[in-house]
């Protein structure tokens, strides 16, 4: 049978797809850490080309996603996601983002990570973190039946695998088998139980007539891929993946397809793997079948859906298919990822061309002439070895690695859980997914899963290297005129000098104690004047100084702060309102804030433009620059993304009144920190075009606009910089909206006010991307 190949990658996802579906022939379904759920229609064939639209988006993880097939009630279908927030959302395939879901289920209490719907339509299952397995009965909204047993262990898979029988797996290592006909007072108890060697991650039903007479197959953290009869008897194994495998699913051709924490995609026939699939990825997450064409679609950690096809007219194009060769044979592989390696006892590259391989997907490492190792995996279809990357130091590590129980570590953590008790030992590889690793911790250590979040951010704030990227530098004058007076924060960004830019970019460093201490002055004074109307009261002035411990701990906000901000930055005098604004500007990096929604003042992007630059007043440029630092700092959360991508217009307005292109007078032309917030918010509206596809035509070539004037009037390098990147990302992936606009020579003004060779290096970009 022929090999898979690329057929489209699927691009838009800002994080980890955990999720993909195939609902029907030309649609795919994708779920991702970035708080979103996308679909994916074919728009052409030859090559495949896939238009996607946003169906839903929440302000935490999803993880896991299942479709129920269209009914007289529901014509489009059903997408069902669930996540981080416990909520399972029921959404028709057409609607969108905006528009509220059909039915929200509530019963979980920790992350939903599995979800299965029955054969017949009639019941969805669910499994979570929280030891529960639930069936709901969507006509009603509710759980019908409890399924037990799982002893508060995280349910990590679950399988209708009929009209009446339910199979979930465990944490603890365990298989269960419920006949939901059997059931007593709400709850069904297994009528089976398949003990397993390791946890078990994924379920899936076997085809008939496979070689082994299997009815399931399941998938663990042993890299082990196990065939059970319903009886719990095991008739096979598949030995493949070389780390834990997260997702297994079955061909219409009868075989297997599975996808693990060892970056690949494997094929099964009968017990064999034929075909193996390296992704440029530490993680592949999911994959999924398409029942009637057999492609298949997977989901992995670079926030990239991929679909595979065998059939040849669904081929990408040859410019394609070398992209991706070429991006998996650049990427860098984590030398822990494949254990001790010694440099001097590796074969050289004739090894490739005198030696075969002796099965699918087997790994060979060699020491290249220039002394650097690079991993090869053998293709038993093309009998070649494929260069599927080059074995690296982690990225930060110090190249001191730690021992714990004979292993090799980057890290090994002292974790305390009881005083008076010695510490738990944490080890940790930077190749590894944080919160993989917490939960391997918490189940080793029989540790409640409530401890997850924690433990993961926990690693993740100890093991942060460099970052990338410079702090932009203080410029322009003082905003309070002296350094004994409030003062902002310097500016921090997360700069990648890549076009298209990635990442969305923030001003968020900041320096609370001169904000919160000018904020009670001001209190003050407005009460000893006589305005009590506006001033805080006591519960406000507790409120407020829980704020200032939130945001020093990075912690949530404590409740009613966004209405506090809003009181302070709307009803304060103007000219005593800078410290406020500074405060919102922090406070927008967090999704409560994204959600303000005053009946007369509006969104909190509608309060930050009208308090920073009101109708009739002086304007003060220091003012206006912190609400477009609260715009920029807006993009950090889904929820701030999905605020300003609807009021684009607005944002745009704003920038175009700042920049004097309409309303009057630039605000602050010279002030070099006005226009960095300016040019950030600019870089960030151009990565929402690029990743997301979002923003209007119009909207886009205002965007556009705004670049050419921040290039022609301004010549400091950071603000020139930033421009660049700004348009380079635009014109990425929007070229059209450019026509009449003579770009080039905004280009060539640029070049020529600044020496440095990043502006120089990125407009060059930029000079190739401009339309001709």
């Amino acid at each position: 049978m022929a090999n898979f190949k690329l057929s489209a990658q699927l691009l838009g996802h800002e994080a980890d797809v955990r999720a993909v579906n195939f609902p029907f022939s030309d649609t795919v379904l994708s779920a991702s850490r970035d708080c979103t759920v996308r679909l994916w229609r074919r728009a052409r064939e030859n090559p495949t080309v896939f238009e996607q639209s946003l169906i839903s988006r929440g302000s935490e993880y999803v993880n896991t996603l299942t479709f129920f097939q269209p009914t007289e009630e529901h014509p489009d279908g059903l997408v069902v996601s669930g996540g981080k927030d416990t909520i399972i959302e029921l959404k028709s395939l057409n609607r969108s983002s905006s528009d509220n879901a059909d039915r929200l289920l509530l019963g979980h209490a920790h992350n939903v990570c599995a979800l299965d719907t029955s054969t017949n339509g009639k019941y969805l299952v669910s499994g979570g973190w929280d030891g529960q397995a639930r069936v709901w009965n969507l006509e009603k909204g509710e759980t019908e039946l409890m399924l037990g047993g799982h002893e508060g262990m995280a349910v990590w898979a679950v399988l209708a695998l009929d009209d009446y029988t339910v199979v979930t797996g465990c944490a603890d290592k365990n298989i269960r088998v419920f006949d939901l006909r059997n059931q007593k007072s709400g709850e069904a108890s297994p009528q089976s139980t398949i003990y397993t060697p390791d946890v078990v991650r994924a379920i899936c039903k076997v085809p008939k007539g496979h070689t082994s007479g299997a009815d399931i197959a399941s998938a663990s953290n042993d890299g082990v891929l196990r065939l059970w009869k319903m009886n719990g008897q095991q008739v096979g194994e598949m030995h493949g993946h070389e780390s834990f495998v997260y997702s297994i699913t079955s061909l219409p051709s009868g075989e297997l397809v599975s996808s693990g924490e060892d970056r690949t995609v494997r094929i099964w026939q009968g017990l064999e793997c034929v075909q193996t699939i390296t992704h440029p990825a530490i993680s592949v997450w999911t994959v999924a079948v398409n029942p009637h064409t057999g492609d298949i679609v997977s989901g992995s950690s670079d926030g990239v859906a991929r679909v595979f096809t065998r059939h040849p007219d669904r081929v990408a194009d040859a410019n394609t298919l070398t992209q991706f060769e070429e991006s998996v044979k650049s990427s860098s592989i984590p030398q822990q990822q494949v254990g001790g390696i010694n440099k001097e006892k590796l074969p050289g590259p004739e090894f490739l061309t005198t030696k075969s391989g002796t099965k699918e997907g087997q790994v060979q490492m060699i020491k290249e002439d220039n002394g650097n190792v690079t991993a090869h995996q053998w293709s038993m279809s093309q009998q070649q070895w494929i260069n599927v990357g080059t074995v690296v130091d982690a990225v930060g590590s110090t190249g001191k690695k730690v021992e714990f129980n004979g292993q090799s570590y980057d890290y090994v953590f002292d974790v305390d859980i009881e005083d008076g008790k010695p510490p738990l030992k944490l080890p940790y590889n930077l190749s590894e997914n944080p919160y993989e690793r917490a939960t391997k911790f918490l189940n080793d250590n029989e540790l409640p899963l409530t401890y997850l979040d924690n433990v993961a951010k926990f690693i993740t704030e100890n093991t942060k290297g460099a970052t990338l990227g410079q702090p932009a530098q203080p410029g322009g004058p003082d905003p309070y005129g002296t350094e004994s007076r409030y003062r902002p924060g310097d500016e921090q960004t997360n700069m990648k000098k890549t076009i298209p830019q990635k990442d969305y970019l923030n001003i968020s460093a900041a320096k609370y104690e001169p904000i919160f201490n000018k904020i009670i002055s001001v209190n003050k004074t407005m009460i000893s004047s006589g305005r009590k109307d506006a001033a805080l009261n006591p519960d406000e002035e507790a409120i407020l100084r829980d704020l200032r411990d939130a945001l020093e701990a990075s912690k949530q906000l404590p409740s009613r702060s966004a209405e506090l901000i809003t009181k302070i930055v709307s009803q304060w005098p103007y000219q005593d309102r800078l410290a406020s604004l500074d405060l919102l500007r922090c406070m927008a990096r967090y999704p409560v804030v994204a959600r303000i929604s005053d009946p007369q003042l509006g969104s909190v992007l509608d309060i930050a433009i009208s308090s920073s630059i009101p109708d009739g007043s002086q304007l003060n440029e220091n003012a206006a620059m912190m609400g477009a630092r609260t715009i920029a700092n807006l993009f950090g959360t889904a929820d701030g993304r999905s605020l300003v991508s609807s009021q684009a217009s607005k944002a745009i307005s704003f920038l175009e009144r700042m920049l004097g292109i309409t309303g009057g007078e630039a605000i602050g032309k010279f002030n070099r920190n006005v226009l960095i917030a300016v040019t950030t918010c600019v870089v960030n509206l151009s990565v929402l075009v690029n990743k997301e596809k979002l923003l209007t035509v119009e909207q886009r070539r205002r965007l556009l606009i705004l670049i050419g004037s921040v290039l022609k009037d301004q010549s400091d390098s950071e603000v020139l910089y930033r421009a660049l990147v700004g348009l380079g990302t635009l014109m990425a992936s929007s070229k059209a909206e450019s026509k009449g606009l003579n770009i080039s020579s905004w280009i060539r003004e640029a070049l020529g006010k600044s020496s440095e060779d990043r502006v120089k290096e990125v407009a060059e970009v930029c000079n190739k991307l401009a339309p001709r």
